[in-house]
């Protein structure tokens, strides 16, 4: 039952912006599951959910892409506190950060373990992650972008 449940969920945060666990809930419900408050806070929590925003404004619950990382919202924490900009230089994404952060946020966007990243190097409030091309750089600003947002 709870495999089942969770892949309802996995499936109704893919199709459908959701953004509270009350949410959640109802659209568990609808779906014929007999839930908790407590028990779709535990679903969140054991599927590693965490919420961005996708434009800009609305923040709704989104699926891990590594799904094997314990720490996915450890990470993404570190890179949201840490972020003050990017921007794509060719092959590169230039990232700022608050002074002092750089090395943390760098060592949060590695442990994501995006696609795009062929390696980065941190300084004191600027990171450099080279990608194989100025699309890649293009897609991970995109993918960096719905974590900072």
């Amino acid at each position: 039952m709870k495999y089942e449940r969770h892949e309802k969920i996995k499936e109704l945060i893919r199709d459908n912006d959701i953004e509270t666990q009350d949410e959640l809930a109802e659209a568990l419900k609808c779906a014929g599951f007999d839930v908790t408050q407590a028990t779709v806070s535990r679903d969140i929590k054991e599927l590693k959910l965490f919420k961005a925003s996708t434009d800009g404004n609305q923040r709704r619950y989104v699926i891990p892409e590594n799904k094997d990382s314990v720490s996915n919202e450890k990470y993404v924490h570190v890179l949201r506190e840490g972020f003050v900009s990017m921007e794509c230089a060719c092959n590169l994404l230039v990232i700022k950060t608050v002074p002092g952060m750089a090395m943390a946020v760098c060592a949060a966007v590695d442990a994501l373990e995006i696609d795009e990243i062929i390696g980065t190097i941190a300084g004191d409030d600027t990171i450099m992650a080279a990608t194989a091309g100025e699309e890649q750089a293009k897609r991970l600003l995109t993918k960096l972008s719905k974590f900072v947002v």
